[in-house]
């Protein structure tokens, strides 16, 4: 049996609107409420955030603190490779906002550089930008960019200072290996909120996006064998879950809910069967906002998620 590894990283400098770094502490609060030792049966390991740049003034327009981003990646990457080198260790990296998961695959990736990584992403959004295509700046539609070494630049929008170039090719190249992931190592869940460069990518790479509908339509079990078959090349395979999947009918809890997303069954369902497979090797939820919230009900839901898929993945059997 695996032992868990609780990652905290309080970030939010990738989001747009405020408040996601107080999500690690609202599912914290949601485990009191639901009477679960959760916090206190896994040992947790905390990474230093650069929220204080939230006060500074934005200096590259179409990377926002992307120098404090760089610093977040390389100190989570560290924790993640450190935790996943040692046998029978099961990294859950809890974060504020997204743009941080690309410190989760570099940190996966330098500890297993030989290794083909997959990715499952169950997300409202593609997260595809880079910063010569993003139409706001925030880096938390950033993170897979990294993790591609994509720039996009047949749909290039906005022109950027020499700076902002050289700071970009260093995030990129976080844990020492790029690219990280290939499109064909990428499985979408729930992707419904893209813009045009993002599905110009989309288009092009063939990437795979399984659509709430179609999940209904085959059920959630096959969806998840599909999964495991479409990445049957991979050695090992993360799975990040942003909570804005989820439907806003459950909770306004997060910076950008969209319609016609997961429900909460479906969603505990899906984590469950992902992390009952033995090559799931590490696994994050992300996004919880609870100054959007009512009453912490999304970090309520988020943590019921958590807690299910934390026990399947400390039980999958090789």
């Amino acid at each position: 049996m695996r032992n868990a590894r609780l990652i905290l990283v309080r970030s939010e400098l990738g989001a747009g609107t405020r408040g996601a770094s107080l999500g690690v502490d609202a599912l914290k609060i949601a485990a009191i409420d639901l009477e679960s030792d959760y916090f206190r049966r896994h040992e947790v390991i905390e990474v230093v955030d650069e929220n204080w740049l939230l006060l500074e003034k934005v200096k590259f327009k179409y990377a926002k603190r992307i120098r404090g981003i760089i610093k977040i990646y390389e100190r989570l990457a560290k924790a993640v490779s450190k935790v996943i080198k040692k046998d029978q260790l099961f990294p859950i990296v809890l974060a504020g906002d997204h743009s941080t998961a690309g410190g989760t695959i570099a940190g996966i990736k330098s500890a297993f550089p030989e290794e083909i990584l997959g990715v499952i992403w169950i997300d409202a959004h593609a997260d595809l930008h880079s910063p010569f295509t993003t139409p706001s700046g925030n880096m938390h539609g950033m993170p897979l960019a990294t993790a591609l070494a994509e720039d996009n630049l047949e749909v290039q929008s906005n022109e950027l200072d020499e700076k902002t170039i050289e700071l970009w090719e260093k995030l990129k190249l976080s844990g020492g290996v790029s690219p990280k992931i290939n499109y064909r190592d990428l499985i979408y869940i729930g992707v419904r909120d893209t813009e045009s460069q993002e599905d110009h990518l989309i288009a092009k790479n063939k990437v795979k996006n399984i659509s709430t509908k179609e999940l209904r339509q085959k059920g959630v079990e096959e969806i998840i064998a599909e999964s495991f078959d479409y990445l049957a090349h991979c050695d090992r395979i993360y799975v990040s879950f942003d909570v804005d999947s989820l439907d806003p009918k459950i909770s306004t809890g997060t910076g950008t809910p969209v319609p016609n997303g997961l429900r909460a069954k479906e969603a505990r369902e899906l984590m469950v069967g992902l992390c009952s497979n033995p090559k799931v090797c590490c696994f994050e939820i992300v996004e919880i906002n609870p100054t959007l919230d009512t009453e912490n009900s999304m970090a309520e839901t988020a943590f019921m998620i958590l807690d299910a898929a934390t026990d399947a993945a400390l039980n999958a059997k090789p």
